[in-house]
């Protein structure tokens, strides 16, 4: 205890903490502002489009978040993990952002031969005709491919940890958006149109990326082929894994189609909405955490003591956030209306859930951010075999086992990445942490 408080005593350590405090609070602040944002804008086109138009606004968002996870394929880890070593360097930083945008070209390309005929087929299944379904295409375009490249382009500025003008752009951009498609949806309440709003107010922020990024690095040089091979290092090992999970994501919908009922659907769709708070979290970790990670020196002692240090305010957090939804459960699940008022248990399993999803993805994205992929034979090995255990010894059919499914996955895929870190700091060599 008294070495704790002569810590705090230390002038070092006060100005650490008071950077931290004020990075913390200007991030947090703005990601609390962009989920309010996000929750005003859902609100809204749910009100404003009918019910079919909001099946394809729902149908064309749920393929472009899969198309964006193909068509990364892991390229954003491997420009983290290779601008973490040359972040300082303003040459050699654009070098690696100016390879994985032409990487990204390339891989968007593959993502949308494969994504656009399965968006096709799913549009016309529910009622779309060929005129309405070439529209929504047309305005997805945008939104592909900004969300492309705004991901690289937000790396620099995050490894530098200029967080402030990061921040002014990404809530500027979710106010053009609300604004845009609240103006747009009262005139032509159409799904194409929705997605279009979405879209536009992200080309503006891809120009200001432009621009910040040039403070940081010349992203207009041409691909260098030695860092594009270690990218590709990354991506081979990540891509399979993150084709898995692409799809992974939807088994909890599948199951519940198979052996659950239409209400235990709506009570895990209820739920999931109070636990995208944990997104905020998920966001702090990945713009103030992750990257400096990424900085740290090939030190094993070093890399170890931040790796406990992490885990152990994810473990606080998640203890926090279970004990505040204990206390005022009733008070959250008032938010959802009375069809869901009884729901306590079910919530803190969903929170718990949410927990250790937040602690498998942190976990996941600090080593690749150090270039550490786990090899996709077996992490999907693992997952699979969870995911047929987990059928075979919970009811799935009952709303708390899918619940309890959903947290023993989690926590299985939590272990994974964990275990694995663990192996890879401690095959880390003793270099000098200067």
């Amino acid at each position: 205890m008294k070495a704790f408080v002569k810590r705090l005593n230390d002038p070092t350590a006060q100005k650490k903490l008071l950077e931290w405090g004020r990075l913390v609070t200007i991030t947090g602040s703005a990601q609390l502002l962009i989920q309010a944002i996000g929750l005003v804008s859902g609100i809204l086109i749910i009100r404003l489009l009918s019910p079919q138009e909001y099946a394809l606004y729902t149908l064309a968002n749920t393929m472009l978040g899969a198309m964006v996870v193909l068509a990364d394929g892991g390229i954003s880890a491997g420009v983290m993990s290779e601008g973490g070593k040359v972040w300082a360097d303003k040459e050699k930083s654009g070098l690696v952002i100016s390879t994985g945008l032409d990487l990204r070209k390339k891989f968007a390309a593959g993502s949308l031969l494969l994504a656009l005929p399965v968006l096709i087929y799913l549009l016309q299944l529910h009622g779309s005709n060929w005129l309405i379904s070439a529209l929504i295409i047309l305005a997805l375009i945008p939104s592909f491919f900004t969300s492309l490249s705004n991901s690289l382009l937000e790396i620099l500025p995050k490894l530098s940890q200029h967080i402030v003008p990061l921040q002014k752009i990404q809530v500027t951009t979710n106010l053009s958006r609300l604004v845009l498609a609240c103006i747009a949806l009262i005139i032509f309440p159409w799904a194409f149109i929705a997605i279009l709003a979405a879209g536009l107010p992200q080309l503006w922020s891809a120009r200001q990326l432009i621009k910040l990024s040039g403070n940081y690095a010349n992203i207009s040089d041409k691909p260098d082929p030695v860092i594009r091979k270690k990218i590709l290092s990354i991506v081979k090992r990540t891509l399979p894994s993150a084709v898995y999970y692409c799809f992974l994501g939807q088994i909890t919908v599948w199951l519940i189609s198979i052996f659950g009922t239409t209400s235990s659907i709506a009570s895990v769709g209820a739920l999931g909405r109070i636990a995208m708070l944990l997104t905020i979290f998920t966001v702090l970790f990945n713009t103030l955490v992750i990257p400096r990670f990424a900085r740290l020196p090939a030190n094993k002692s070093l890399l170890l003591h931040r790796f406990l240090q992490i885990q152990g305010g994810l473990l606080l957090l998640s203890i926090l956030m279970i004990a505040f939804f204990y206390l005022f459960s009733a008070q959250a699940l008032w938010i959802l209306g009375p069809g869901y008022s009884n729901l306590n248990n079910e919530l803190l399993l969903t929170i718990a859930g949410g927990c250790l999803n937040l602690i498998s993805a942190v976990s996941f994205s600090l080593s690749t951010s150090r270039g550490w992929t786990i090899n996709p034979l077996y992490s999907i090995s693992v997952s699979m075999l969870s995911i047929v255990c987990g059928i075979v010894f919970i009811d799935v059919s009952a709303l708390k086992g899918i619940l309890l499914f959903n947290i023993f996955i989690s926590l299985m895929h939590a272990l994974i990445f964990l275990i694995y870190a663990f192996v890879k700091i401690n095959h880390c060599k003793y270099e000098s942490a200067n």
